[in-house]
């Protein structure tokens, strides 16, 4: 099956000279949730603005459902929701109105049962009477991603959409986003919240100075990247790692009072008996043994530090 958003070459430069985005390739699958993570500046606004046919790119092409986003802009558009990061709504309008004036403004017929629907599910209906100058910030929030998905599109992009958000408010929209997908709505997220990648992406993609580093199945990613690290508190602090140990690559916590062993689970061999063994070789007695796993944020700090 062919991906639903098809990116090749993409590049976007300005007048200053600056490359936003350096021949960035990229296949979105019908039906993923995607995840797109980098640190500011990135290029993660610039790709989606350029899909979403806010901003003209400067080279390459980009395909939606088979449909050039340039010479089919309109039939592109229409498939296509965005909720972006700026609260950029019309403050004395009611939120009912709001959300129905963006179906209308696709070319979507009135079906105020959609509405309500989707208002519910944002828990915005008891406010669906209000003026969006009385909501607060993450309401606001809640009703752009409702603008987006009144006129159900196939594709959303949602970008940064719980900056500012409470914790609870960003997990009621983890839970919408599985919904979505479930209906066979392709997201696309970009975030600073790594634990939103790492909770409901099915891929995670990595961007730094406008080039793609990374697009790997969440799970794999972690497998491959992620490495354990297995610390041993020992019964006696040490004020050096001992000669017999010194092939395992074992270093010294601050304080002497443990040894930390870092070791690829995925691997045939992890070393972890015959370290355990030159342990007890070397006479330490070991009080106390955990492992823990790098987790998500670990990963793309590492990546990012080598794009730089």
């Amino acid at each position: 099956m062919a991906p639903i958003v098809s990116i090749r070459n993409l590049t976007k430069s300005y007048a200053s000279g600056f490359q936003a985005l350096k021949g960035v390739d990229l296949d979105i699958e019908e039906g993923e949730i995607l995840a797109l993570l980098g640190p500011n500046g990135a290029g993660k606004t610039t790709m989606i603005s350029i899909i979403c046919g806010i901003v003209t790119p400067s080279g390459g092409s980009v395909t939606v459902a088979g449909s050039d986003i340039l010479t089919d802009y309109r039939k592109t558009r229409a498939i296509i929701g965005l909720v972006p990061q700026e609260l950029t709504l019309d403050a004395f309008e009611t939120v009912w109105n709001t959300v129905a004036f963006s179906r209308g403004l696709h070319g979507c017929p009135p079906n105020p049962a959609l509405i309500e629907r989707i208002l519910r599910d944002l828990s915005l209906y008891d406010k669906k009477d209000t003026m969006l100058r009385h909501l607060s910030g993450g309401m606001r929030r809640r009703v752009l991603i409702a603008k987006a998905l009144s006129y159900e599109p196939k594709v959303l992009f949602l970008d940064e959409p719980t900056a500012g958000v409470d914790v609870s408010l960003r997990k009621d929209m983890w839970q919408l986003v599985e919904r979505l997908r479930a209906s066979g709505v392709t997201i696309i997220l970009t975030t600073h919240y790594i634990e939103e990648a790492e909770e409901i992406a099915d891929r995670i993609g990595v961007i730094n100075h406008g080039q793609i580093l990374l697009v790997e199945d969440k799970k794999a990613l972690m497998a491959k990247l992620g490495r354990k690290q297995m610390t041993v508190e020992l019964a006696e602090p040490l004020t050096a790692v001992p000669d017999a140990l010194s092939s395992y690559g074992v270093t010294l916590a601050e304080g002497g009072g443990q040894l930390v062993y870092e070791f690829d689970a995925s691997g045939e061999r992890t070393g972890i008996s015959s370290l355990l063994s030159a342990l007890s070789q070397a006479g330490l007695r070991v009080r106390d043994i955990s492992t823990e796993q790098s987790s998500l944020e670990d990963i793309f700090v590492e990546l990012v530090g080598e794009g730089r």
